[in-house]
């Protein structure tokens, strides 16, 4: 008797640990893409910055993998959302520099929003069963006199909460200076959707996140994976840090202002992290992604030795810290580590995402990205394979000092080539060895240059055309 009792409990353990390894092997995983707003390549304490901390970011980048050749696709807000919403680049879509008014739009040739047919990330895991919730700056429609665009939730999304610059729901910002004086920023932004809550701006993304919390836990009770973004408006400008720390800061002057506002970003990400990394379940199967959408404001962010800032083509305006969170996922030996040499961009956040969570992507996508997640996760230092290409905003030619700037640019392995749009006054860089752009190698390698020049005008040349479309030099 003893002994079929025992049998019966081999069996029934072993059936209990198949039914909970079947459980495990189903269980898909969350992925939080935290996407900061205007951030320097170098202003994350873990990556050199000395004038202010981020204690909350270095934590996930000492678990983590923090990624020094990684890339977004554009120096400038909107076309850099989409490229890594979409996988795509922006030129796809007709969206080169930051949506603005109608006319202003017009202008400038670009659309007054993202196509709703995009090949988003987010609709394809909410189609897999995904919660899928957006919670911060969206820019990529609505905002301005822009009032009939799409509601962010018509790109995927179960559930949105955004700033002025998106449709739906909202948080709207409050301003407070030294002497206790309360003022409004865009306040005309409640015309592009409510329920509207004012509150200061060095609270939104205190609020984002108070928002995505509770998001993430009616997900967990029903059993779903989340995928969230989490984009705030910190860092950009106007810099107004929490009330207490504006005076001194202000007496520091712009780059004063901006650490105050950095420090108190991270500072209120921390509630994020924290309950991401105290829930077991959770810990386990998140992944955390955090990156800048461009380069630095002058004179207020700092890319270390990169030249140029945002809305520039040099590498301090397309080239983005990146830190990689998730002690279930990243292998062993790979935590903690920086990641030195493994150059990819934000349009392979989507394919590599889609892999990752088992989901397949939409019939038909034309992905510019690739499958880089054997690289994010640390169990490969491969790169990308194709170069990454790039188009300057169409109203960016003379900007932040810089005048008469490339029009176009590409990065492919250890070199990096810039030129106009008809391939003239070429620019070559060896970016491995001279990431700070110094010393322009073109007329010493033509060999070098014209291929690649080939390469980069036809790519130019094969992105569609939208009526309206212009080459403005200024």
């Amino acid at each position: 008797m003893m002994k079929f009792k025992g049998l019966f409990l081999v069996g029934f353990f072993s059936l209990f640990a198949l039914e909970c390894s079947t459980e495990k092997t189903e269980q898909r995983p969350n992925v939080i893409l935290v996407f900061i707003d205007d951030m320097g390549w170098a202003d994350f304490s873990c990556f050199g910055n000395t004038d202010a901390q981020t204690p909350n970011i270095d934590k996930l980048a000492s678990e983590g993998i923090s990624f020094e050749q990684f890339y977004v696709n554009s120096p400038i807000c909107s076309p850099s959302r989409v490229a890594i919403s979409t996988g795509t680049y922006p030129q796809r879509w007709n969206i080169t520099s930051y949506l603005a008014y109608r006319e202003r739009n017009r202008e400038r040739g670009i659309a007054n929003w993202l196509d709703p047919k995009a090949p988003m990330l987010a609709r394809s895991l909410q189609e897999e069963g995904y919660a899928t919730g957006h919670f911060g700056k969206w820019h990529m429609g609505g905002q301005r006199d822009v009032t009939d665009a799409p509601q962010i939730t018509e790109y995927g999304f179960d559930e949105s909460l955004t700033n002025f610059e998106g449709m739906g729901p909202k948080l709207l910002p409050l301003t407070k200076d030294e002497t206790g004086k309360v003022g409004r920023i865009w306040e005309k932004a409640e015309s592009l959707g409510e329920p509207v809550t004012w509150m200061q701006r060095s609270e939104l993304t205190n609020g984002f996140i108070d928002a995505a919390i509770p998001f993430m836990e009616k997900a967990e009770k029903a059993g779903k994976p989340f995928y969230v973004n989490l984009w705030p408006d910190d860092v950009h400008s106007p810099f107004w840090p929490p009330f207490e720390a504006y005076g001194l800061a202000r007496e520091a002057g712009k780059r004063g202002l901006y650490l105050a506002v950095l420090e108190a970003m991270d500072q209120q990400f921390g509630k994020l992290f924290d309950y991401i990394q105290q829930h077991e379940k959770l810990r386990d199967n998140t992944l955390i992604l955090v990156c800048s959408d461009n380069g630095p404001e002058l004179g207020a962010g700092q890319a270390g030795d990169l030249k140029g800032y945002k809305t520039h083509l040099y590498e301090g305006g397309i080239r983005s810290s990146l830190v990689v969170w998730g002690p279930g996922f990243i292998k062993e030996n790979a935590k903690g580590t920086r990641n030195k040499t493994s150059v990819f961009s934000a349009i392979d956040l989507v394919p590599s995402l889609l892999e990752f969570t088992d989901t397949k992507g939409p019939e038909n996508a034309d992905f510019d990205g690739e499958n880089s997640i054997s690289t994010i996760l640390g169990e490969s230092s491969s790169s990308r394979k194709a170069p990454i290409f790039y188009s300057r905003p169409p109203d960016r030619k003379n900007y932040y000092g810089f005048e008469n700037l490339p029009d176009l640019a590409m990065r492919e392995g250890p070199w990096k080539l810039l030129c106009d749009y008809d391939g003239s006054r070429p620019e070559l860089y060896a970016i491995t060895t001279d990431p700070g752009e110094t010393k322009n190698l073109a007329e010493m390698k033509p060999e070098i240059v014209e291929p690649m020049m080939e390469q980069l005008l036809a790519w130019w040349n094969s992105m569609p055309r939208f009526e309206g479309y212009s080459n403005p030099t200024e």
